[in-house]
Formats: structure tokens, sequence, C-alpha cells
């Protein structure tokens, strides 16, 4: 458990030049100009037609108006026989397409003026063109098509028109269009367009891609009648799901104008569940000690519909800076992953003061699953996360908030393949690493090598089960082969890091059968041949005249093979104690005690003829006097083998084992139930010892207790342990071959015990999107495991609020649209754990500490939450968050602060939530102080 105790910070006046370099203070300007210069990468190109395309010639085809009910027909316009024109060609129809159209109340043909009049629910479709409205007039002498809602008796306006072509679809007050030329004016229309909608007063159509609208508005709110937002285009052009293209630009806010504006501006668009490449605008913003920077700036690739990348980058004024590189891949129905890429050049001051320092810090994740209908017989996964052990510290990253106590980053990447068959084959090949973040330690395989062989039964029947000992006896093959290194953050990959390498393999051969004695009792019998290989051997001398023991490396194959033999004997034993009587209904009906005892026997020959000997030191008698004979020393030469070293004395032990569960039988509290409901009241409660026959001293191990249990419904989980030392200590503190109680002790000597209770409960709403039976998990929280950290928040969230977006979706389908909550939803995960440590009459503490985390949803728009921990050893909070956050409709606020320790700071972001206009935001961050050491 980390422990921070509020610390004093202090403010250092001195007349440092931090943000005096004119150099790099250009470079952050000039990155702003490459952004505002190439952001025409948003627009998404057209593809797969040629840059000059020749136009295609039409054929005029015959028109006929038709519909269900009445089939109208056109004018005849009497031809001129005598005059021909032979040098204008044939005027083309004024209509290219079949027109269909109907409507409830009337349909009226007007011969003498040409035109057409449906009336209620009227529609006409023309080509890719459908015009829905409740007033559509057709004048085929114009060529035009009027459509306009109609007023009902209480002079409401329904029945709007909606047009329609080819999939995009504009909602106006009233339209006029052209069949001929297919231009159209549209009066106060909706139109979606993205993840936007305009809302404009005039709109000329000039074709079916381009649209011209004039004092128009683009939201993104739900809304549209009353926006809590809108950017106000004096002159705009939109080319349909492809980019808006504005002239001046104002946001107002329910209506007021703001300081906000833009001379031009460009939105693209791009269809539903589709990416684009595009510019990623950093986060301006100051930072204590290294001056003004640009964060998480960089280019998004939408490289192809399984496959992005994201290249990222901060700059600070001082010259410190980070780069990175995200990347999210899936096939479906194939396999899905991720990779992360970070690196940070930190500089703290400036050259030439005493405090200057520059660290380089760096870490690399890696995530890859497998579908497991993709290959039933092979799979490959990764795990990774490894790099500086003190990047999680260092970082200035927002998004490791959550995982800066990691103590461990662990990697592993494996793929393993099975051969069906009898018997079945499967091998796996397993690369590991794991690093420990405070002693900057690494251990590494790469790789192991696991092979398995399927148990074979050499006397199974051909039909029917097997039974007794004989046609249970079977034999299993397996071999493991590793190269392992240990190294630190200092060597990693670097030369010195694999010349020490060790490696071997180790084969296994056990033969094992199990029968049933007295009906009751279960007996397994077991031996295991191993053979260990290894490649470096060691032999060891004295040098006298160092007076020192030299070992030596002995290059080359070497080998040795030991056995051993078990059995073991079990039973399973049921009892249960009755509590309710004839004509009674207790609410305690019955007590279940289920007993599974064990003992086992294990020999352990000696393989004494793999060890040497060497004469040693010369020996120092008792009144402090050289002897001339030296002490003889004993070593075998497998002391550097990966897999253990032989067994130099002979082993002959008994293993004894007890594990109890303990079920009630209860009255259920839904009486429509006639059966008794069951609950556990320990899951498991085991203990264990052993008794060494072959020892001279000290022949019982020392008993270990383990259980644990849930209440409440699973809510809280409560795990323990304890170890028991039977033998007493003497004035030194060390264990005697006498037992405690002959001691003038109790039975027992309680050396170590652990208690470890979690507690998740929540209240309120059901649907509480936060409490513990939430189905999704949070992104923060994925964010922690893919770090390396907790499962939950109790160590904090994420504070990097700029990439968080809600779904745009999710409001869409909630019912409950209110500022308040009728009834409060919450959540609360506490932790507790507590160490007790007596090994040499000690007597202490070691750890004590209760952490805790909850969510409070004031009303379905606010939340509040925090995490917090107190430390009982040492007096003093653990690390603490405060979060709060506001749902505004189509913005988003979040407020993250910690208000003490060495991370003291805080951060405060509000923005809109559509991906499109996400950059539109404003983000202000406390860094933690500078502290004086």
């Amino acid at each position: 458990m980390a422990f921070q105790k509020p610390s004093h910070t202090f403010t250092k006046i001195h007349l440092k030049a931090l943000r005096t370099n004119q150099f790099k203070i250009l470079f952050a300007l000039s990155f702003t100009v490459f952004i505002n210069t190439f952001s025409f990468a948003q627009d998404i190109p057209k593809k797969g037609d040629p840059i000059e395309a020749k136009p295609e010639k039409k054929l005029d085809t015959v028109v006929k108006l038709k519909d269900s009910i009445v089939n109208l027909e056109l004018p005849n316009v009497e031809k001129d026989t005598t005059v021909t024109d032979s040098i204008n060609p044939k005027k083309k129809e004024f209509l290219d397409n079949i027109v269909t159209y109907k409507a409830i109340d009337y349909t009226s043909l007007n011969q003498k003026k040409q035109k057409l009049y449906l009336y209620n629910e009227a529609e006409i479709t023309y080509g890719d063109i459908n015009i829905k409205a409740g007033d559509i007039t057709i004048d085929y002498k114009k060529n035009e098509v009027y459509a306009r809602g109609i007023i009902d008796s209480l002079g409401e306006y329904l029945q709007a028109p909606v047009f329609d072509q080819g999939g995009n679809v504009v909602k106006p007050d009233s339209i006029l269009f052209n069949t001929k030329t297919q231009k159209a004016l549209i009066y106060n229309s909706l139109t979606e367009q993205g993840e936007g909608t305009v809302i404009a007063k005039l709109t000329k159509k000039e074709n079916d891609s381009v649209y011209f609208i004039k004092d128009s508005k683009y939201t993104t709110a739900e809304n549209l009648d009353d926006p809590e937002y809108y950017i106000l285009l004096k002159k705009a052009k939109i080319v349909p799901k492809k980019k808006i293209v504005t002239g001046s630009a104002q946001m107002f806010i329910y209506d007021v104008p703001t300081p906000i504006w833009m001379p031009f501006s460009f939105f693209p668009q791009r269809p539903a569940n589709t990416a684009a490449s595009g510019v990623l605008i950093p986060t301006f913003g100051q930072q204590n000690e290294r001056g003004y920077f640009l964060q998480n700036g960089g280019y998004y690739f939408a490289v192809s519909p399984h496959v992005d990348l994201a290249l990222m980058g901060d700059y600070y004024t001082n010259g410190s800076y980070g780069v990175r590189a995200e990347s999210t891949y899936a096939l479906k129905y194939k396999f899905r992953g991720n990779f992360g890429f970070r690196y940070e050049n930190l500089i703290t001051s400036e050259r030439g003061f005493p405090d200057y320092a520059r660290t380089t810090v760096y870490n690399l994740r890696w995530s890859h699953s497998q579908d497991a209908k993709a290959s039933p017989n092979s799979r490959f996964s990764a795990s990774v996360n490894l790099g500086s052990s003190t990047f999680y510290r260092a970082s200035l990253n927002q998004a490791t908030t959550g995982a800066f106590l990691n103590n461990t980053l662990a990697s592993s990447v494996s793929y393993s393949k099975t051969f069906q068959g009898e018997p079945q084959v499967d091998f796996s090949l397993t690369a590991t690493h794991s690093q420990n973040t405070q002693t900057q330690q690494i251990n590494m395989t790469l790789p192991t090598f696991q092979g398995n062989m399927g148990r074979v039964f050499l006397f199974a029947p051909k039909s029917g089960s097997k039974k007794g000992l004989i046609q249970n006896l079977s034999f299993q093959y397996s071999v493991r082969g590793e190269n392992r290194i240990q190294t630190t953050d200092s060597l990693f990959f670097k030369k010195e890091m694999f010349s020490d390498a060790k490696a071997g393999f180790q084969h296994s051969i056990p033969v094992s059968t199990n029968f049933k004695v007295f009906k009751h009792f279960s007996v397994s019998a077991s031996t295991n041949f191993n053979e260990v290989w290894t490649f470096n051997t060691i032999d060891k001398r004295f040098d006298l005249e160092n007076r020192e023991t030299i070992t030596d490396t002995i290059r080359g194959f070497d080998s040795y093979r030991t056995y051993n033999f078990s059995t073991s004997i079990g039973t399973t034993i049921y009892g249960m104690f009755n509590f309710e009587k004839k004509g009674e209904d207790k609410k305690l009906k019955a007590i279940r005690h289920v007993l599974r005892p064990s003992v086992s026997y294990n020999i352990n020959p000696a393989f004494d003829k793999y060890y040497d000997s060497y004469e040693g030191d010369f020996i120092i008698d008792a009144d402090g006097t050289t002897n001339t004979q030296r002490e003889i020393e004993e070593f075998t030469r497998f002391e550097q083998s990966l897999f253990g070293v032989p067994n130099k004395r002979f082993s002959s032990s008994m293993g004894i084992s007890l594990s109890n569960n303990f079920e009630a039988k209860v009255r259920d509290k839904d009486t429509t139930k006639t059966d008794p409901k069951k609950i556990k009241l320990l899951n498991n409660l085991n203990f264990s010892t052993a008794y060494n026959f072959a020892g001279d001293s000290l022949q019982w191990s020392p008993v270990r207790m383990n259980g644990g249990t849930q209440f409440f419904d699973n809510k809280l989980s409560v795990n323990f342990n304890a170890t028991l030392d039977p033998y007493a200590l003497d004035n030194n503190n060390r264990r005697i071959d006498k037992f405690n109680i002959d001691n003038g002790g109790s039975l027992f000597r309680l050396t170590s015990a652990n208690l470890n209770a979690s507690y998740t409960i929540s209240g309120g709403s059901g649907d509480n999107k936060k409490g513990s039976s939430e189905k999704e998990r949070d992104p923060d929280i994925e964010e922690n495991i893919r770090n390396g950290g907790r499962a939950d928040d109790l160590f904090g969230r994420s504070e990097d609020f700029t990439n968080k977006r809600l779904d745009a979706n999710k409001d869409k389908n909630d019912e409950n649209k209110e500022f308040y909550n009728f009834k409060i939803p919450w959540s609360l995960r506490l932790a507790y754990a507590v160490n007790y440590s007596n090994q040499r009459r000690n007597s202490e503490i070691s750890s004590h500490s209760l952490m805790f985390s909850g969510d409070v949803e004031l009303s379905p728009k606010w939340s509040v939450g925090g995490s917090s921990g107190y430390d009982f050893k040492n007096n003093g909070f653990t690390f603490t968050q405060l979060r709060f956050e506001r749902d505004l409709l189509s913005w988003r606020m979040n407020f993250s602060w910690v208000p003490f320790s060495a991370r003291s700071s805080w951060n405060f972001f509000i923005g809109i939530k559509s991906n499109l206009l996400k950059d539109l935001k404003y983000e202000q961050r406390r860094q933690p102080d500078q502290i004086l050491r």
C-alpha cells in the first residue's frame, strides 16, 4: 500500500528564462500554422472516379405518369405539318423519369393551367427524388413542383414537406423544385449532415450534390426547436455526405453570441460507421516547470476499415517533448487488438541551473486476442506492458493517473497448437516479462517451450468404464524448455543482458493410477521421472592466496535424472444439523457441513552422486587458533540450473489436509416458493500440515489455515489466512526442537496472518451506470488495466478528458429526460486489508489500510465521485482524487482534483460531445508543483 502524506509545496522566485527560448516558441507556433494550413486533409476525396470524366449521354425517354387510381393524360399539342425546322433539333421532353404520385383527399388536374394538385398526405416520386407534403402542386408549363404543409382548424401547421434525394433528407416549411434544371428553393429547412443538423432560412439547391445556404445554423443539439448552442453561418456551401464550407461563422450559446468567431470554416462529413483521416488539434496550456505547451496534437490515419493509427505529440517551450503512437485493429470473427508506444523526453529547469535534469522514459503496450472460432486448434494471444520503471510516475500524460502506483509491469506473448488424435499432443511457445518498478529488476523468458502428450491408459478396456488399480494405470509425457534472462532497466536489450542468460530443458514422465477401497475412500498413487538438461555447469575451488571461493562456469551440455513416489487417500463426509421440528416453520432449517480429509505420503530419494566437494578455508578452533585441516565444502555442478538441483537428502514425509464447507438452509422470503433457500456460511476453511519422518528435528511443518466467504448476496467478500507454528523460540528468537506448549506457551504460535475484505454496494435507480452490476466496463477502467493497474478506480481514474466522448446514440434511448432524480443512484466500493507478522516475537501490524471509492448520480445529468484511502499504520491518507461530471446535453464538463500529496493538481474540461466538433473545447490544468529537496 502506497502512503502519501500531505506535504507543503513552495514556489521558487527566480528570474529563470523558462519561456524565452525564441526558437522553441517559434517551433510551437509553426506547428499551429501547420495544422491550419493542412486542415484540408479532413476532406474525403471521392474514390474510384477519374479526375476528368466525360459526361454520359442520356437518351430521351418516354414519360409515363401513373397512379393506382388516376391516370394523368398530358394535353395534346397539335403539330404544324407545314413548317419543319431542319436546323434546330427537336427539344427534349421536360420529364426524364416516370412520375408516381398519390394523395388521400383528392388528386385534381387543371388542363387549362396545366397543373396537378395533390392534397393531404400527398407524395410524389420522380427518379431518385421523393417529396412528401400536405399540399403539392405540379406546374407542367413551368416544369416546377411546389410543396407546402397544410393548416388545420386550430391554425397549426401540419404535414410540412420532406424532400429526399438520394438519401439526403431536407425538412423545410416549403419547397419550390424545377424538374428540368433540378434546382430548388427551400425555405426554413432542417437537414441532417453527418453528426449535426443544418437549420437554414433559405437554401438554394444547385444540383443533386451542391446546396447553397444563407443565414443558417449548424448544431449537434437534440432539441432543434431551442438548441443549447449553434454556429451561425452567414453563407455556406454543402456537399452532402462530404463537406460543409462556410464564410464567416460565430458560435452562439442559447442565442447569446460568444467571442468564438472564424472568418471561414470547414466541416467534414462522412457516412455513419466510417472513419476519416485528419489532423488532431492539440491542447494549449502552461505547465509549472516546463513552460507553455501543446499536447495531444498530431494526425489520425484511417488506414482501412480494420486498422487505424493515431500519431500524437506534446511539446513544451523549455525543450521537453513526447511522442505517442496508438493503433487499434480488428478483423471480425478472427482477432482484435491494440498497440501503443509512448516516449517522453522530460527536462526540468534550464541548462546551467543546479536543478537542471533530463529524463527519458518510454512505454510499450500491446494487446491481442483471437476469436475462439477462428482456429479451434491453435491460438495466439498477447498482453504486453513494458518500458521504463519510472514511466507512470514521471509521465505528464493524464491517462496514466490510475496507474502511477503500479509496482509491477508484466507481459506475456504466447502461441499454442493442438494436434488432435489419440493421444492428443499440444505445444506452446511463450515469452514472458516481469518488471519491478521499485527495484528496476527485470525477469524475462525468451522463450518458454512447453510440450505435452495426453494421458495414455495402458490397460483400459475397449468398452465401458475403467475400474481398479490396473485399468486406471496411465502415463504422460511433458517437456519444458526455457531461456531465462535477469537484468535491470539500465541494461535492458543491451549486450550485457543476453550474456548471463540461462537455458535448459526438463522432461517429465508421470505414471499414476487411482482406485477405491472400502467403497468410500479414494486412493491415488503416482511416480514421476524427471530428466533435466542444462548447457552451463559450475565448478568450485578455494583460492588460498586471496582466501575466497572461486566459481568457474563450464560451457557444455550436461544432465541429471531424479524420481519420486507419492500416494494419497481421501474421502468426503457429509453432516446435516436439522433445526426444524414437526409442525414448526423456523427461519433456520438446517446447516450442512462437508468435510474432505486427505492424507498423503511422499518419498524423495537422495541423489548425492551429483554432488562433489572441495577443500575450503582452514578450520578455526574454538580458542581462535587456525587448524592445519581445511573445511570440506559440498556443492553440485547443477547449482545454476533453471529447474533446481537434485535432492541431496532422503525425504519421507506425510501430508495432512482438511477442507470444510458450511451451508445453511433458510426459509425463503418469497412465500410462493416451497423449497428452502441455500446460503453459504463458509465457502472454504482449509487446514494443512506435514510431518517429515526422515528429519532429525523440527519434523512438523507449520499449520497453514485459509478460508473465505461472501455475505449480503455476495456483495461482501472476505478472505483470510494464518500460519501456526507448533515449535517454540529460544532466547535468540530461533526455532528450537521443542513444542511451544512444552515451553510454557500455547499449542501454536501465530507467526503471520492477514485479512482482506471487499464490499461493493449500490442503490437508487436500477440503471445506475457506475454500479457494481455494470455490463460494460468503463473506458477509464480499461485504460487502467492496459496500463497494468487495478480493475477498479480505488487508485483513481484517468484524467484525459479530451478524448472522452459519450455515445451519440445514448440519449436517444433514454426515456428519463429530467434534470433531477426521484431516487439518487449511488455506488460504493470498499477494500480493507490488514497484515500481522510475528516471526521472531516482533508482533506487529505490518500493514493496515482501508481504500474506498464511490459515485453519486445527483441527477441524470450530474454525478460526483471520488477515490481515497487511509493508512492506519502510518496515520495518513493515501492517494485521493475527487471527480465531478456534468452532462450539458450537447456538451460535457469534467473536473478532477487531487487535493494533496506530491501529485496535487486539478484538471477542468468542457467540450462538445460530437466527434466532429470535439476540438471546440476549453481545458485548464494545474500540474503538480515542483517540490524543493
